[in-house]
């Protein structure tokens, strides 16, 4: 299996999960946040949505510079429209891995601000870490949800919630 399939298929299965997370973010809870320096809710679901949007930036681009590319993230406030920007940036991410070539996955891929360079890595690892950062941020919205005391689904198995002790 070649890499390019290798993330299609963690994509699918990323998705399943992250799909099941987002549908379950309350409507009245998208301005909270558990502590002054962490995201709000509509911030972290946006971000854990749009992520897929970045395999095909990453695969058609030789870097992000936020000097010259500010991050204006989409404002949602709803679970259904939250859900619907998820399967649109989904759909970017599975048409950029369908049209990638994986001769590309070695080439260098850099994240800058201006003359700030944050990282240079081989395509290839700047997927890697889509796919690391969807967990991570996923697994916070997981604590968020729990400290709202909403039943958590479960990712790789069943939840805490879904077990019967």
């Amino acid at each position: 299996m070649s890499q390019i399939q290798q993330f299609r298929k963690e994509l699918e299965n990323e998705a399943v999960i992250t799909r099941k997370m987002l549908s379950i973010v309350p409507n009245d809870k998208y301005d909270w946040r558990p502590h002054p320096k962490s995201m709000p809710i509509s911030q972290l679901t946006t971000h854990i949505a749009e992520l897929p949007t970045w395999i095909g930036m990453v695969l058609n681009t030789a870097e992000l510079d936020f000097a010259v590319n500010a991050y204006n993230p989409k404002k949602i406030s709803d679970t259904n429209t939250l859900v619907d920007y998820f399967e649109t940036c989904l759909k970017d991410g599975r048409e950029a891995l369908a049209a990638g070539k994986e001769e590309t996955l070695a080439e260098n891929w850099t994240l800058r601000n201006g003359e700030q360079i944050y990282s240079t890595d081989p395509k290839l690892d700047v997927i890697r870490m889509v796919f690391n950062q969807i967990t991570h941020h996923r697994a916070q919205l997981g604590v968020y949800l729990r400290l709202l005391d909403i039943p958590i689904p479960g990712s790789y198995g069943p939840s805490a919630d879904e077990m019967s002790f």
